[in-house]
């Protein structure tokens, strides 16, 4: 297997996503595709799989020049696409779902088409166990969490026999052991001569996966690295043209309270000048928790009003979701998408005031760096990360005293979160309190000034950076969540 990608180039609108590139990957072999976002992997994984279409150049398998006009084409060749936001079924079974587009069917009376519930279960379910996941096959997927949907894709896409398998983030929501596990199944599949490419931010995922390396830049490629090691500093220099400084975490001063979550039996407060972080397992409750102090959820997690929603903004509190199809309304503009929130704010007697609009949004897209800036471009249009940047954006033009953060770097690249975590420093600083959830236990202690930490909805343990009695690091809260 030999996929040859050879002189690719693709522009939307005024904006030139891909400038020549060309990447060579065989089988049997792991490529990393890095880049920040907005650098050009998204549209290059994009044309791959039948997404777009290119405006030159040339792919070519086995030596043999191809075309795909969709998706289904692209499988269809045995090129297949994880991508990072996840396309499920809710209403449809995790089984259902696996075998999504490819439903077993039977004859009844020998005439009348129907589904072979049997069969479809039946074979899910040796697709979850060669990968070692833990899903009830028959449980709707509308019913799990982020991190299980995630693995019901990567199980779909597995299990269609992927001649060039494309990985875009596969480990953005998933705990160290669902990671493992992950990993042992891309090595199995890299043994049977599969070609793969890997895109993570992770870049010590780098480091243990790949035997080459691709770093795009501003939709070019501006390294090449053809074996390991790949030296962080390297690979941090290509993806951004510069050195990025790390910032020593600092103890605050705690200000006025802002609010109180309830944790089982303990409250927890969270006050101006203080970062609270969630730490815990999948099904913990730090996520549900988050969306219930927001009231976008009861207490048996169920969803509630939109009013109550509008109360929690008026109240001066913004959430920032995992999903970033739950921060965004993806057919409508970066524009609109940051003044959603906030509409009764630009109002006057004779409408929207369009000018500070324009102001206001122009800032915030400096600020952040959304690229490209374009604000009348669909917020879809845009990487993963620039949708991440907006998502943050859009609770700056407010009132805002309590954020609420649940995996608020999943998907992004290093310069991306390096600003992302500036912001959250300087939010703190200046502005408000904030209640974050991440899986990345890094960046959990060094944005937090305490850590809480729970198990199916209960509080379990606490640790505090500025207590002189208490271990505030790694290995003491690995040892509260229970994986050593």
């Amino acid at each position: 297997m030999r996929l040859e990608i050879k002189n690719i180039s693709k522009q939307f609108s005024r904006s030139k996503a891909l400038d020549d590139v060309s990447i060579t990957v065989t089988g049997g072999t792991i490529l990393a595709l890095l880049g920040e976002n907005g650098a050009g992997k998204s549209t290059l994984i994009k044309i791959l799989s039948g997404i777009y279409k290119a405006d030159s150049g040339t792919i070519l398998i086995n030596g043999e020049p191809v075309a795909f006009n969709t998706p289904s084409e692209a499988m269809e060749a045995g090129v297949v696409l994880v991508p990072q936001e996840l396309r499920v079924v809710p209403q449809l079974s995790v089984a259902e779902n696996i075998l999504l587009g490819r439903l077993p069917v039977r004859r009844l009376a020998g005439v009348l088409p129907s589904l072979d519930r049997k069969a479809v279960r039946e074979t899910a379910a040796q697709v979850l166990s060669q990968l070692g996941i833990d899903l009830n096959p028959d449980v709707l997927a509308g019913s799990l969490d982020f991190a299980s949907r995630q693995l019901i894709v990567i199980a779909r896409a597995l299990s269609r026999r992927a001649r060039i398998l494309i990985l875009d983030e596969p480990t953005a929501s998933l705990e160290r052991q669902e990671v493992e596990r992950l990993f042992s199944v891309i090595r199995r599949l890299k043994d049977q001569g599969v070609a793969i490419i890997y895109i993570s931010h992770r870049l010590e995922e780098i480091e243990q996966l790949a035997d080459a390396c691709v770093i795009l830049r501003d939709g070019r490629v501006a390294e090449s690295i053809s074996a390991p090691p790949f030296a962080h500093d390297v690979l941090v220099r290509a993806m951004t043209g510069r050195e990025l400084q790390q910032a020593s975490p600092a103890v605050r001063q705690a200000g006025p309270e802002k609010a109180t979550l309830a944790i089982g039996a303990e409250q927890v407060t969270g006050r101006t000048h203080r970062v609270v972080g969630l730490s815990g397992l999948l099904g913990s409750g730090t996520t549900a928790l988050l969306h219930k102090a927001f009231g976008s959820l009861d207490r048996s997690n169920k969803a509630m009003s939109a009013q109550s929603t509008r109360e929690a903004i008026r109240a001066g509190m913004g959430l920032v979701p995992g999903e970033r199809s739950k921060a965004l309304v993806m057919p409508m503009s970066i524009r609109d998408n940051i003044i959603l929130p906030h509409l009764s704010e630009f109002s006057t007697r004779f409408g929207r005031d369009e000018a500070r609009i324009d102001a206001v949004v122009n800032a915030l897209m400096e600020t952040f760096d959304i690229r490209p800036r374009d604000p009348h471009m669909p917020v879809g249009h845009l990487s993963g990360g620039n949708q991440q940047k907006v998502a943050f954006a859009k609770w700056m033009t407010g009132h805002l005293e309590l954020l609420l953060l649940d995996e608020p770097t999943n998907g992004i690249d290093i310069a991306a979160k390096a600003l992302i975590h500036d912001y959250i420093d300087r939010f703190v600083a200046q502005r408000g309190a904030v209640f974050l959830s991440s899986t990345d236990l890094p960046e959990l202690l060094s944005l937090s000034d305490e850590v809480v930490v729970m198990k199916q909805g209960q509080y379990v343990g606490r640790m505090c950076r500025d207590s002189a009695d208490d271990e505030f690091g790694e290995h003491k809260l690995r040892s509260l969540l229970g994986i050593g």
